[in-house]
């Protein structure tokens, strides 16, 4: 049986259950890596029996799938700041950053799960790259953008874009992973990653 056929408990405890589960692994992974949690990890965070996670997923790598789904959905979500019409260049900037920041710390265990088993899945490194396409595609389209108002002339928007999301998804994953998230200035870092990103997208000649 898959996760995804798994018929889900109906009864209040089991939702309970499930969800005391799924907190668990990810307080876990968000300190240890996906590679380096086992199931009894898990369960010993969660305060429950090795096979009471067996009643809801199959597999660590089956847990991450259906988060992988829900994850594309609010990513999706949260890039539609980004691309309202009429924004100033800086303030642009700014949405497009705030807007990966807050996905990743919110949805932190399910970006490092999915790029940690990436490198060792095939299957998930089709879910990393769909999950890296949305700001991909939502960066290029800003730099040609940009582009026809006479900024980063000489540049290349995707290869652009490519080099931004990298940079973005190192950075939010160095300050936010392990136990460091609740120490972490959120404004100070959105506002420097959004210099940054202004700074790369909106200038004008060559280097």
């Amino acid at each position: 049986m898959t996760a995804s056929s798994r018929v889900q408990l109906p009864t209040l405890r089991g939702r309970q259950t499930q969800a005391a589960i799924d907190a668990a692994a990810r307080s876990v992974i968000a300190r240890k890596g996906i590679l380096a949690t086992t199931i009894s990890d898990i369960a010993v965070e969660a305060g429950k029996s090795t096979a009471s996670f067996y009643n809801y997923y199959d597999s660590k790598e089956a847990m991450v799938r259906e988060w992988a789904l829900r994850f594309r959905d609010e990513a999706r979500e949260r890039s539609r700041a980004a691309a309202e019409p009429g924004l100033p260049n800086w303030e642009r900037s700014y949405e497009a950053v705030a807007a990966h920041w807050y996905t990743y710390r919110h949805q932190l265990a399910e970006i490092i799960s999915v790029s940690q088993l990436a490198t060792v899945s095939d299957d998930f490194a089709q879910y990393w790259n769909d999950i890296c396409s949305l700001p991909i595609e939502l960066i290029t389209h800003m730099v040609k953008s940009a582009q026809q108002h006479g900024f980063c002339v000489d540049d290349d928007a995707h290869l652009v874009a490519v080099a931004m999301v990298s940079l973005l998804n190192q950075f939010c994953y160095t300050q936010l992973s392990g136990n460091k998230a609740d120490s972490v200035d959120d404004q100070a870092c959105i506002t420097t990653l959004a210099n940054i990103f202004y700074r790369t997208i909106y200038h004008r000649g060559t280097a």
